[in-house]
């Protein structure tokens, strides 16, 4: 856990699959001046437990929980998540009302996938990297390029042998097998005011983005002109625009100093 800011509102923020809270860095700076930041590496990703034995969305729910009542006792924090980082903030804000005061998901969703092909084709994904990488420059030659895949080769750990990713194959297709589970009786009664970012270019059809917001009337919806599904990386202006715009539209900010 990194925490960044000082006196504001508490924030978490929650990364997606395969990253870490090093990828959140860049918004984390980008809010700390009004908000007390809390960046958290999930299970199975990062500097967390590489292999817990419960992947289950409940155990990450947990996770968020216990952060919150240590490091924000007694007060509601913002939750602002991307993908799956989106989901479990979303479950978390289900599960925990009383602790969550606002939540933004940026190419998030509840409707899961009824195609269990999806989490096995990225499981053998990630298990296809020829690691260890003998440095940088091979894994950028195998990987590609594009902002995620930054965001990837920065979060390599350096080993005896190369460089490995900070995460197992096999712990990705589980973790993704649980999200993929549709969600709609939790997202239905939610109660917590809501933001719902999607990029131009995101992973969610129109008919994905209307059926989210006409589930739970109140949802608010912002869609960006540009971005991937790793908009906060690749439009990171708009992105950090329109999130700030909307936390600060009805949040108390102590003065500046």
């Amino acid at each position: 856990m990194a925490e960044f800011g000082g006196d504001g509102p508490p924030l978490v923020l929650l990364h997606g699959l395969g990253g870490s809270s090093r990828e959140m860095l860049p918004t984390a700076w980008a809010l700390s001046d009004a908000f007390r930041v809390l960046l958290i590496d999930q299970r199975g990703h990062g500097l967390s437990t590489r292999r817990p034995a419960d992947l289950s969305r409940e155990a990450f729910v947990d996770d968020v929980v216990q952060v919150l009542e240590q490091y924000a006792p007694g007060q509601r924090c913002i939750l602002v998540g991307q993908s799956m980082g989106a989901h479990t903030a979303f479950l978390t804000a289900a599960a925990r009302p009383e602790l969550v005061e606002r939540l933004v998901m940026l190419e998030g969703h509840v409707a899961g996938s009824d195609d269990p092909g999806e989490a096995v084709g990225l499981g053998e994904y990630f298990a296809s990297w020829p690691v260890p990488f003998t440095g940088e420059d091979e894994a950028r030659t195998f990987l590609g390029s594009g902002a995620i895949v930054d965001a990837w080769i920065a979060d390599l750990e350096v080993t005896h042998g190369g460089l490995r990713p900070r995460f197992d194959a096999d712990v990705m297709q589980r973790t993704i097998e649980a999200v993929n589970e549709p969600r709609w009786d939790e997202w239905e009664s939610l109660g917590t005011p809501t933001l719902a970012m999607f990029a131009k270019n995101g992973m969610f059809s129109d008919s994905d983005k209307d059926e989210l917001v006409r589930r739970r009337l109140g949802t608010e919806r912002i869609d960006l002109s540009a971005g991937s599904h790793d908009a906060h990386l690749d439009a990171f202006d708009e992105w950090i625009g329109a999130l700030r715009g909307w936390l600060l539209s009805d949040t108390e900010v102590p003065p500046a100093r």
